[in-house]
């Protein structure tokens, strides 16, 4: 629960701390600049609200890593919804009005985590987890979105190394094995979710694992 209210805030301060002219570059997610991403994680936040007050009366049907639904087929941006997405962060116009959106719905989404029973048994999506477990999972998501934000971004600060390291552990559980021990944290995440192809080094390292590459999470 901590860790995910850590994360969250630090993927939003570098929102905060941007200048309008990087909501122009191009961001880690194929097809969205980084105006769409911080669009995107407004709706995130909207989806962490809705779902930290749809309780559930029926027992866990998944947990923070099968939480996850997993394809080897990354996006494209050419989704309907992607490309609403690419719409809405247009109709902001003003850098300003994102970044306070975001800080006003995400600012709601942290103080709601911080509050909730971790045992609370939530529903979203169609299944059934705790509170504990879908704010972990989330972690995640921040974490892959804390990289995706700042992937041109030289100057922006990374995402903490706490939330990295959770991270690539769990993409290791859903993945079933270990990344090599010489990737860094962030180096296994972007590889393993195919945000960055391997070098031929790092096929050679991988061995078995690389023809299982990527884990698309969504």
């Amino acid at each position: 629960m901590d860790l995910f209210v850590r994360s969250w805030a630090a993927l939003r301060r570098v929102v905060a701390e941007l200048p309008d002219e990087d909501f122009a570059q191009p961001s880690g997610c194929a097809g969205w600049l980084v105006r769409d991403l911080v669009c995107h994680l407004v709706i995130d936040a909207q989806d962490v609200l809705i779902t930290l007050v749809t309780p559930a009366e029926t027992e866990p049907t998944r947990d923070a890593v099968t939480y996850w639904e997993v394809s080897g087929t990354p996006p494209t941006g050419d989704d309907p919804l992607d490309a609403l997405i690419v719409r809405l962060a247009a109709a902001y116009e003003e850098p300003r009005l994102l970044k306070f959106h975001l800080d006003d719905v995400g600012s709601a989404a942290g103080r709601a985590a911080g509050l909730a029973d971790p045992d609370l048994r939530v529903g979203t999506r169609g299944e059934v987890l705790t509170a504990g477990d879908y704010l972990s999972a989330y972690v995640l998501e921040w974490t892959l979105h804390h990289l995706d934000l700042v992937a041109h971004l030289p100057d922006a600060a990374e995402p903490p190394a706490e939330g990295v390291a959770r991270s690539r552990a769990m993409l290791e559980k859903i993945a079933g094995t270990a990344f090599p021990a010489s990737f860094s944290d962030s180096n296994a995440l972007l590889v393993g979710t195919g945000r960055r192809v391997p070098t031929d080094a790092e096929k050679a390292e991988l061995g078995e694992l690389a023809a299982r590459l990527p884990f698309v999470l969504g």
